[in-house]
């Protein structure tokens, strides 16, 4: 495997993973800044009331999405498994 093989396969790999966390990361971020205009608007400044909700939402959006999370790593595994012979020269 050469270096250019390899800065691909680290490529694909980073892609993958941005792809896959971006659901939770996106749904905690909108929870967050929901969170933190309501807590703005009625000022209260409790940090609990911020933290159990975005991690309740994070969790069911993991759950929702994992059909697609399986989805992806099976393509991404199959690809990756389908060019080995490509890595072993």
């Amino acid at each position: 495997m050469g270096p250019d093989q390899a800065v691909e396969l680290a490529r694909r790999l980073l892609i993958e993973a941005m792809l896959l966390s971006a659901p939770m990361l996106i749904a905690g971020a909108l929870v967050s800044l929901l969170l933190s205009i309501v807590q703005t608007v009625t000022s209260i400044q409790e940090q609990t009331l911020t933290a159990v909700p975005r991690l309740i939402i994070v969790f069911v959006a993991g759950v929702v999405a994992m059909p697609w999370f399986i989805k992806r790593l099976v393509l991404y595994t199959l690809h990756l498994w389908g060019d080995f012979h490509q890595f072993l020269g």
